[in-house]
């Protein structure tokens, strides 16, 4: 498959799939369609390059926007699209790498698949000039910078640069902990307009294709168009997503209770769900960090991040935000393994720190994988 360039007819699946894969985060896609609508208004044209295809001695890197959810409501779509023609935080970051590395970026690959976080990133490829990578470090989303794929194939996530939406740079040179980079970044965004943009992970294109998660924009457009193909058929949605994803079905049912809490940035909830239908009388109990983490069904661990807990509406197969959750909602939950890479990343010495659940509140735990739980 050669370079592949977006055209206006790709946004509405692409969002689609991006919002299935961002398991309750990655960004509204309403941002995500906002993006690419304004991307082609001005003439830009988002591409995307298989990762078998990119030169070995290539230069690649990740990154993306930071910031609260909340906070770019407050903005609204077209104050931070008019904004972004002014100065796009990102591509102003990726300057200050290319000036940290002397040399030129050739390729970006997206931190996570995401209704928002995807787009920006074809975004900023398409105002640079450069094709986006097929892939990402995840095949899903995640609230913090070192729960990547990368960090556990030798890619440092340092030199980080990070800009804020006051125009302050903070360069994070190295860092013992993985986990301090982004701790940092929250505050530097959190204290500098509540939004802002980092960029991370300089790699080769041979280390990248090592270390991305490959093919996930264009699966996210596939799942896209199964799940719209599924609707206009009259088939089940819920059906077609874990047939997509070779997943199963962990559960279905409404919500009954939500304990919410926003703070450094991040969104956390814990959905307590009561079961419907196959699940009638069974209740589940389901973590999120702005994403899911965490599936418990009648007091059992079920799925444990970074496997996915696909967050879905049952009727249309939406994939449903964590923000727009409500006591009353009604949800569908797909299992899905993470990519085996992802897996390597997280036995390794610094992904079991990176992933560990006691980012998300249960030091308790270590990761099983999904058919493991199954059992």
């Amino acid at each position: 498959m050669p370079v592949y360039t977006f055209t206006p007819a790709d946004i509405d699946p692409l969002l689609e799939g991006l919002a299935i894969l961002g398991t309750g985060g990655g960004g509204s896609p309403e941002w995500g369609r906002a993006i690419m609508r304004n991307d082609f208004a001005h003439g830009r044209h988002p591409q995307i390059i298989p990762l078998e295809e990119i030169a070995d001695d290539a230069t690649v890197v990740s990154g993306g926007i930071m910031g609260s959810v909340k906070k770019l409501e407050e903005f609204g779509t077209e104050a931070i699209m008019a904004h972004w023609e002014e100065r796009f935080e990102l591509e102003a970051v990726t300057r200050v790498m290319e000036g940290i590395l002397g040399r030129k970026i050739d390729h970006m690959v997206p931190f996570e698949v995401g209704g928002l976080n995807t787009p920006v990133v074809l975004s900023l490829g398409a105002r640079l000039g450069i094709p986006i990578i097929d892939g990402d470090a995840l095949g899903r989303s995640a609230p913090e910078t070192q729960m990547t794929s990368f960090i556990g194939h030798g890619v440092s996530l340092t030199p980080m640069p990070l800009i804020d939406y006051n125009g302050n740079v903070v360069i994070v040179q190295s860092a013992v902990d993985p986990t301090y980079p982004d701790q940092l970044g929250r505050w530097v965004v959190t204290n500098g307009g509540g939004l802002g943009a980092n960029n991370h992970y300089p790699m080769t294109g041979r280390q990248a294709k090592r270390a991305v998660v490959p093919g996930t924009i264009s699966q996210a457009l596939r799942l896209g168009r199964s799940v719209q193909a599924a609707r206009a058929q009259g088939a089940d949605p819920v059906a077609a997503v874990a047939a997509e994803m070779q997943g199963v079905r962990l559960f279905t049912g409404r919500i009954v209770r939500l304990d919410e809490e926003e703070k450094l940035g991040f969104y956390f909830t814990t959905a307590t769900i009561q079961g419907r239908g196959a699940n009638d009388g069974q209740t589940a109990r389901l973590v999120i960090k702005n994403e899911t983490m965490l599936l418990e069904i009648d007091g059992k661990v079920r799925a444990i991040f970074p496997d996915l807990v696909l967050l879905l509406d049952p009727a249309t197969g939406r994939g449903l935000m964590s923000v727009e959750l409500r006591p009353g909602t009604e949800v569908a939950l797909v299992g899905a393994r993470c990519h085996e890479r992802l897996r390597e990343a997280v036995y390794s010495d610094i992904g079991s720190r990176a992933f560990s659940p006691a980012r998300y509140g249960r030091p308790d735990l270590t990761y099983r994988p999904l058919e493991e739980l199954a059992r």
